[in-house]
Formats: structure tokens, sequence, C-alpha cells
């Protein structure tokens, strides 16, 4: 078909819920792009010769491919085009970082915005589960069995392609639910989870299996897994473990771990009335943080009808490391920025319960090894912000169970585990690793860019194993 490209230097918008109305609810924010308004904004597409966006791509879809089929009013094609390199495609078109990666690289963004990447990645899965969704045809087996330890992107995507592969794949989760982080990190609100559930049901159709309620590190070792036949072994076990400042008063009633906090609204679901699962409902929350994740927990607070939410952060908004797009969103929701703030001890009321955050200001030095200008404290610049509720959001590590519980797998001294290469091998033959396990608390698309890596490099494994 041939059609006029649209030389607009400006993306088509997204239309979003109301910031007054959806501080109530925990509905989806951004509503999602119409076909006519997709069309339009995939003719922005150049469709470079050279794929700049392609490059910064951690799953290397061929995005100006799936563009241009948009653009053609084909999205049957372009579904099938992105579907070869994405396991969760309407997962990542909402909550991948795509002004860091794709969209970064985009030539549009040299005179203008790029083009809406992320947007038409959605709005392409999104039309396909409404309009045409077919159950996979199960490749021809090879009667070998992968295992892979956690649900979370890096996992899923690994057994995807593995079963894609005629691998007989057993994903071994934790938890009661598949998804790991994008069932209990990311709120409803940003990630419908019947999203999730869609996209992992079209991994079982594929002849994924997986085995809930398994704390491999507990219940069976990586050691017992190769006993029962596994040829290899994907850890993906995500870094769970919250880390806390460690300063006076994190331990009174009502300072929470963002893990905590996120998983007990969004796993558990206690924004609803009718869940069982308790929660605090501060009035006042301060969530100390600046990335995504303090962001979730802000918005998350806010719903749940905190009149003030703070976000703490010791540098300036400019070292925020949030998504643009998601701070933009707290700010149109009332969310109150305290940058150059730096707490240093939870203040407790009679009761034991937070009654302030004794703070101080903070001022910028010199870049430290991140390259990030050090934060460095005023001096005579105490104050107390009056709240009810903290919320610790900085940073996470690795559960210690499995490197405790499998000798010579090398690890780090933050926990994370130690590969070779990007193929995710380990110091133990058959043993790879990828996802927040290795890196330390990540990007979605970074995970799942390991799990692709992984797949392959077991393959070729087993392959040479044969």
């Amino acid at each position: 078909m041939a059609f006029e490209r649209n030389m607009s230097n400006q993306k088509c918008p997204m239309p979003t819920q109301d910031p007054q109305v959806r501080c109530t609810n925990f509905e989806e924010v951004a509503l999602g792009y119409t076909y006519e308004t997709a069309i339009e904004e995939a003719r922005r597409c150049l469709n470079c010769k050279n794929k700049p966006c392609v490059s910064a791509c951690p799953v290397q879809i061929d995005i100006p491919a799936f563009i241009e089929r948009v653009a053609n009013e084909d999205l049957e094609t372009a579904y099938a085009i992105i579907r070869r390199s994405s396991a969760l495609p309407a997962v990542c078109g909402r909550v991948c970082p795509q002004e860091n990666q794709c969209e970064g690289k985009c030539v549009r963004g040299l005179k203008g915005e790029s083009v809406a990447i992320g947007r038409l990645e959605r709005f392409v899965a999104d039309w396909y589960r409404e309009n045409c969704a077919k159950e996979p045809t199960q490749p021809k087996k090879l009667g070998k069995k992968v295992a892979v330890i956690g649900a979370g992107p890096s996992g899923l995507t690994a057994a995807g392609d593995l079963a894609l592969m005629g691998y007989d794949v057993t994903v071994f989760e934790a938890l009661h639910l598949a998804g790991g982080v994008l069932v209990y990190g990311i709120p409803e609100f940003r990630l419908p989870k019947s999203i999730v559930a869609q996209e992992i049901e079209n991994l079982k159709a594929l002849g994924v299996v997986i085995d809930t309620n398994m704390v491999i590190g507990k219940i069976l070792t990586i050691d017992e897994l190769f006993e029962r036949g596994y040829l290899a072994v994907y850890i993906s076990s995500g870094a769970g473990l919250p880390r806390f400042m460690n300063i006076p008063g994190e331990g009174l009633k009502g300072v929470y771990s963002a893990n905590e906090y996120l998983t007990r609204i969004n796993l558990m679901k206690a924004y609803r009335e009718d869940s069982k699962t308790p929660i605090i409902r501060g009035k006042c929350v301060a969530v100390v943080g600046g990335g995504n994740v303090a962001m979730d927990a802000a918005r998350c607070a806010r719903r749940l009808g905190a009149e003030t939410v703070y976000v703490v952060y010791r540098r300036s908004m400019e070292e925020l490391p949030a998504r643009k797009e998601e701070v933009e969103h707290a700010i149109e929701e009332g969310i109150v920025f305290k940058t150059l703030t730096n707490p240093v001890e939870v203040l407790s009321d009679e009761n034991g319960s937070v009654r302030g955050l004794r703070c101080v200001e903070m001022e910028l030095g010199e870049p430290d090894e991140s390259g990030r200008r050090r934060p460095m404290e005023k001096p005579d610049s105490e104050f107390v912000l009056d709240v009810d509720t903290m919320i610790v959001s900085v940073g996470t590590s690795p559960n210690p169970l499995i490197r405790k519980t499998t000798p010579g797998l090398d690890t780090d001294r933050k926990g994370c585990i130690v590969t070779r290469d990007e193929t995710g091998s380990t110091s133990r033959e058959g043993v790879f690793a990828g996802g927040d396990a290795v890196t330390g608390a990540a990007t979605v698309i970074l995970a799942m860019g390991a799990g692709k890596q992984a797949a392959k490099a077991i393959d070729e494994y087993i392959r040479s194993k044969a």
C-alpha cells in the first residue's frame, strides 16, 4: 500500500485518564492509541536502512519492519515481526524505558520527537490479543528437559525461546503466581495483570510448564534438578531482597520496604475493600528513592488515600533515574518532590509508629564512580518532614538462598551471580543465569534480553553434549 509519510516533528499524543480521576482508582492511566492514531504515528517512521533503533533494543526487535507494516495497516504481520524477538510485547510496550533505548536512537528525535515506538508496540500487541489471537502451534519436541528458576520477565523469555526450540521447559516459581516483578512490583495502573496473565497463557500454550510455590534452594536444590534429568538450569530469580538505609527508627510501625508495600498492593490486592491483606493507608507518606519503583510506590500511596505524598531524593531532578513519563504522571497526580534531601532518622510517637522524618539538605559535589555528582550534606540544614508512613526504595539485591545451596556457584560482594560472558554461563557447568539475579535491579527489557541470550547459549550447550 502506498502512503504518504507523516513528517510532523511531534508524537501523536497518548490519551490518559484525567489526573484527578485516576488518583481515585487503579485502572490503567494510559488509554492507548486508536487504530487511526497508530497508523498516523507509524507513518512518522522513516524506515531507516541502518536501523539505529534496533541497535538499542535489548531483544533486537526489527522496529522499522514492524512499524512499516503498521503504516501499511497490516497489523497481523506487524505482530508476527515483534513476536519473533519478544515473548512479552504487550508488557514491553507499557513498561520499557524507550526514551533511553530504541526511541533514544530514533533519527526523528534529532529535530523533534522520536517515533512513539513503545506506544506502537503496545497498540499492535493489544490489537492482536483482541482481534485475532491464535493458539500457537507447539514445536516438535526434542525430549530434553531444561529448568528455569523464576517466572519473571527473564525466566519467561528464556522459557518461551527454549520451548520454541523444542525443549521441555519447567519454570519453578517461588510465589503462588507467575510473572515476577510484573505481578508483584508494577502497579495495575501501569500494567494490567490481565495482560500479564494472557502473555503467560501464550507461553503455556507452547508447552512451558510453570510450577508455582516452588522455592528452589529450599524444596529442591539445583543439584537435585540435575538428578531429575534436567540438562541445563537457568537462574532468573531476580533481586527481591530489599535494602534499607540503616538509620534510627527504620523498625517502627509504618515503615515499609517498597517491595513489601507494592507486593501487598499488586499481588495481594490490598487496595480492594474486600482484600484480606492489611496495609497502612497513611495520610502523609514519604517515599525515599528516585527510581521507577519509588514512583510506583508514591503513586500507589496517593491512590490509597494519602493527602500528601513526598518523593525524598538526595540528588536533583536532573539526576532522577525514573522514566520521564512516570515522573510527569506523578507530578500531574500531585506527588511532591523533595529533592536534594536525605533522611537521617525516623521519628516515633508514643505508640511506636512513625510521626516524622528527620532530614538534612544536600548539595551536589564532584562526580562519583557512577558519573553522577556526589550528594553531600549541607551543614546546619536539618529539618523534620511531618509524615506518618515511610516507604524505603533504595535498591534491592538477590535472595541468598540459591547461592548458599549451590556449591561452586560464584557470586560477587553484592550477592549477584557472576557470569562469564553475555551468554549467562556461570562457574557451574550447565548452570546459566541472567536478569536481576546477575545485574541487580534493572529493567524488564534488559532482563528479557538476558533471557534470550541464555536460551540460545543453553541450546548450544546441550547440542554440544549430544
